[in-house]
């Protein structure tokens, strides 16, 4: 018998040479070991930009069209899908159904392990149905490990809609997704610490990419001003304060006058700062945005520069 009669050729279940002592560490020995792995992380991703700019070219699209962005997943890469998905309302003041996750076994997959679910090509399909993805939607398709059964499934059954689809994969995907798909993106960040525990660096991996993809997304739709996140809806106290603070700073004006402001805008901190700095009602407001195609930058100037902070360290 040789190595590679047992040998997994998927990346992300290959051994680790580094990590092969790791039962006989210490603790801050396995810490360094762990941090060591990790650094590898965001360069791999960096060697994907081209890919992760083609899937927020893809988003955008969907969502000028009246489509949305579906993650399939299962496991850690589901989770991973639908916490994205769920970030981004409170974020950019998106309705919950523009980005959205399906993960293998529902949503109480999220919270237990759900035996099977990967494999169940059935319920990827019915997933996909569910949602009534057609052509306007990008589905993006998350597995670490490239071969999920169910995410396949859920890609093929997308595509038979017409939609958009693409994979995020830790290792090479097999050849009919590769074919098939508008954009694939693969962080080869390596054999995990532990064997296969993709949640890892695999899954930190897999979270700097979602996280590029929804937020490129939404500052090209022009939910952000400069770098502030203008579209959040103030219904918390931390989102009202960071409301505040946001058109206090954009403005030049004390807090009283920025709350009075996103009351009258309905709560709309960016429909505040547009009313403030061009000195109109809401309603002037709104349409002065409509014709900046939702643009703050294009509808008002530039917003104040960015004050320097303390340095760290």
């Amino acid at each position: 018998m040789t190595a590679s009669d047992f040998q997994d050729p998927r990346l992300t279940e290959q051994r680790n040479p580094r990590t092969g002592r790791i039962d006989v560490a210490s603790s801050l020995e396995i810490v360094d070991l762990i941090n060591a792995e990790d650094v590898l992380v965001a360069p791999a991703v960096r060697l994907e930009r081209e890919r992760i700019a083609r899937a927020i070219e893809l988003a955008v699209t969907a969502f000028e069209r009246g489509g949305r962005l579906i993650y399939v997943g299962a496991g850690t890469s589901g989770r991973l899908g639908v916490l994205d998905a769920s970030e981004c309302p409170p974020t950019f003041g998106t309705p919950p159904e523009m980005v959205q996750g399906i993960i293998a076994g529902g949503y109480q997959a999220l919270v237990r392990s759900i035996e099977g679910a990967e494999d169940d090509v059935n319920a990827a399909a019915a997933g996909v149905e569910q949602a009534g993805v057609g052509p306007k939607d990008f589905v993006l398709g998350v597995a670490a490990s490239g071969t999920t059964p169910f995410v396949r499934a859920a890609l093929g059954r997308a595509q038979t809609f017409g939609a958009a689809t693409g994979l995020l994969s830790c290792t090479d995907p097999p050849k009919v997704l590769a074919e098939t798909c508008e954009v694939l993106i693969l962080p080869k960040v390596g054999p995990e610490v532990l064997t296969g525990s993709t949640r890892m660096k695999a899954g930190t991996a897999t979270k700097l990419v979602l996280n590029t993809i929804t937020t490129g997304a939404m500052i090209r739709l022009g939910k952000v001003y400069g770098n502030l996140m203008v579209d959040l809806m103030a219904k918390s106290d931390k989102l009202r304060d960071r409301g505040e603070r946001i058109v206090m700073e954009c403005c030049a004006v004390d807090r009283m006058r920025a709350r009075a402001a996103i009351e009258e805008a309905g709560g709309s901190v960016k429909l505040a700062i547009v009313m403030v700095r061009l000195g109109v009602g809401r309603e002037d407001a709104r349409r002065a945005l409509e014709t900046a195609g939702g643009l703050v930058r294009r509808a008002i100037g530039d917003p104040p520069p960015v004050a320097p902070t303390a340095r760290v360290g």
